[in-house]
């Protein structure tokens, strides 16, 4: 892990949001862990200072 590194959401604010949006609880605890993951990665990819490059 670099550092600067994502490594998790603040869920509890992501269910409060999902809650004011009108997301159904249970809709929101089965989906956000795998939004979650897939964000998570994603983001620490794009801050990657070696993302996109070519190496050697």
């Amino acid at each position: 892990m670099s550092p600067g590194a994502v490594i998790g959401w603040d869920l509890t604010a992501a269910f409060a949001l999902g809650d004011a949006l009108g997301v159904p609880p249970t809709a929101a605890a089965e989906l956000l862990p795998a939004i979650e993951a897939v964000m998570v990665t994603k983001l620490n990819e794009q801050m990657d200072p070696s993302h996109g490059r070519k190496t050697g």
